[in-house]
């Protein structure tokens, strides 16, 4: 059982260290971007420590350059609403204790998240978020760090491809869980009500919370 678990750790390394790899670099490019926008250097560290979303901090640096300090922050908790339902399906997944739900809350990204629910509930699954979570904020940090020392040399993330690393790699982790054919059914109208919602801008990306009401409903039902 031990082996088993060491070869299961040793896996969710691997995949994580791929997917940090790539988060390395566009932290770096958040970094560089903000520094050139005129973020100062401690304002963009603190804002990967203490913020720490991702796509949703480059869209900050836009808005509160152009002089809209309150649509950044109301932007960013409508990007990141969809982390209420990762609290729910992660559960016990962050540990039963205050400080650990409270710092595993912080850590909670999509890849994250993904990694846990790649493994059964259980000590695997708990083993595997935080794995996740600890490697990829590091990650995150150091990239920032390294592009606001850079300056403009990071460049733009997109030019180089790597905006596609991340949904790539949440696409190969999701695929077995979509064997089911009710999870791959409210994957598909979730996804679906998201691209349909492109056009809404931000909003869009709530329309894919629909399909966790429906899982909800069918699992009532």
């Amino acid at each position: 059982m031990r082996t088993a678990y060491r070869t299961g750790d040793a896996r969710v390394l691997r995949d994580v260290a791929a997917i940090g790899a790539a988060m390395l670099a566009v932290g770096a490019s958040f970094g560089a971007v903000a520094v050139a926008a005129g973020l100062p250097a401690w304002a963009t560290l603190a804002m990967s420590a203490v913020v720490y979303a991702g796509g949703a901090q480059f869209m900050a640096v836009g808005l509160v350059v152009a002089g809209s300090p309150l649509a950044a922050v109301l932007a960013g908790l409508l990007l990141n609403a969809r982390h209420l339902p990762f609290g729910l399906a992660l559960g016990g997944a962050l540990g039963s204790r205050r400080w650990q739900r409270l710092l595993g809350s912080h850590l909670m990204t999509d890849e994250a998240t993904a990694f846990a629910l790649a493994r059964p509930a259980g000590p695997g699954r708990r083993r595997a978020f935080w794995l996740a979570g600890v490697l990829l904020f590091l990650a995150w940090n150091t990239g920032t760090a390294l592009g606001v020392l850079a300056g403009g040399a990071a460049g733009d993330p997109a030019a180089l491809g790597l905006d596609a690393a991340f949904p790539a790699g949440l696409a190969a982790l999701l695929l077995p869980s979509l064997r089911d054919r009710e999870t791959r059914r409210v994957a598909l109208t979730g996804a679906g009500l998201a691209v349909a919602g492109l056009s809404c801008g931000g909003v869009g990306l709530l329309f894919s919370l629909v399909g966790l009401g429906l899982a909800l409903v069918v699992q009532i039902t």
